[in-house]
Parts: structure tokens; C-alpha cells; sequence
């Protein structure tokens, strides 16, 4: 996270990745475990990681991408609209996935071991999509940011990306989704950062 030249947003966005990724990387062990047979923690363990990739990207995280950070980068330069698009299609298309995760989950929870190759094989297509996903926005959008907006774009952003709050509850989510993730990084311990 260093080198980045900002502390607020940048700093958040990055750290929300690399949580998401340990989840990420958390749902893959867990699948690797049960076709190897070895020992695996309960299926409510996939569930809350795959509770924790739905809640945090699609309600806090991409809704903050869309409306502060990529729109401050559109206001300001027109250079990566392609790519903005393609984040905002990747957003959409994400949410989709996980529900097929969670449909796999089930089959594999309704029907056991004759499920877990199609329950594996969407976990390896979303590992696959997310680093694709993060590396475009790290690689292409934040170097982009950090160069075209100004002061008060980045107050917008880092005051945004700094309240992550569950509009319906009004209460902290940020604080409930760290506790998840916690017990996520700690009951698979193998993808611990």
C-alpha cells in the first residue's frame, strides 16, 4: 500500500481488496480441502465467506467506486472511460456470480460430494474474474486518479470511501463486515496476510 502518494481513499480501497481477496482466497482453500478430503471447516464457514464477498463489494465497496471515484475520474478526464465501463459491467456481473456460487453451495449442501466439481469450478472462475477486477482498477484506475483529481475531488472521495455505513441501519457495516472477516482469516488460517 505504499507508494501511492494518499492515505484516505486510496488506502481504503486498497486495504477493502486485499480483504477481499483473503476471502477470496479463504472460499478457495476451503474448496481445496474438501475435494482433497482433508479436514475442512463446516459449510456455514462458505457461507458466511460468500456473505462477506456479497455484502462488502456490492454495498459498500462498488457503489463508492461508481459514484465518487470513477465519476471524479470521468468529470476529469475522458482517457479510461472504456475501462470505467467495463468496471461498472464487472460490478453487475460480479453480483451474478456470487449468487452462482450460492447456488452451487446449495446443490453441493442438497446433493454432497457429486456437486463440489461445479461448486470448485466457480469458485476457480470467480478467483479468476476478482484478480482480473482488482488488478484493472489498482494497474489502471488508481494511477489514473492520482493524477487527474484535484483536491476537492479527493475530499469527496476520501470522506465517501471513509463512512462505510449501512444506509438502512444506520449503524456501522464496516465494523460487522472486519469482525467477519476476521473469523474468516482465522479459521482458514492458510490465506492469513
Amino acid at each position: 500500500m505504499t507508494g501511492w502518494g494518499r492515505k484516505g481513499a486510496v488506502s481504503i480501497i486498497l486495504r477493502e481488496h486485499q480483504q477481499l481477496t483473503t476471502a477470496i482466497g479463504g472460499m478457495l482453500q476451503f474448496v481445496r480441502l474438501r475435494e482433497n478430503g482433508s479436514t475442512a471447516p463446516g459449510l456455514a464457514v462458505l457461507r458466511s465467506i460468500l456473505y462477506y464477498i456479497r455484502e462488502y463489494p456490492e454495498r459498500v465497496h462498488h457503489p463508492k467506486e461508481e459514484r465518487y471515484l470513477f465519476a471524479r475520474i470521468r468529470a476529469r478526464t475522458t482517457e479510461i472511460d472504456d475501462v470505467l465501463n467495463d468496471l461498472d459491467r464487472q460490478h453487475a456481473e460480479g453480483e451474478a456470480k456470487v449468487r452462482e456460487l450460492e447456488d452451487a453451495l446449495t446443490r453441493y449442501e442438497l446433493t454432497g460430494i457429486s456437486a463440489l466439481p461445479a461448486l470448485s469450478s466457480r469458485v476457480q472462475e470467480y478467483v479468476t474474474f476478482y484478480a482480473n477486477h482488482r488488478r484493472i482498477e489498482e494497474d489502471v484506475v488508481l494511477p489514473v486518479a492520482l493524477r487527474t483529481l484535484i483536491a476537492e475531488d479527493w475530499a469527496e472521495v476520501d470522506a465517501a470511501f471513509g463512512a462505510n455505513r449501512d444506509p438502512f441501519e444506520g449503524v456501522e457495516l464496516e465494523d460487522d463486515l472486519d469482525k467477519l472477516y476476521r473469523m474468516i482469516a482465522n479459521i482458514i488460517p492458510e490465506v492469513r496476510t
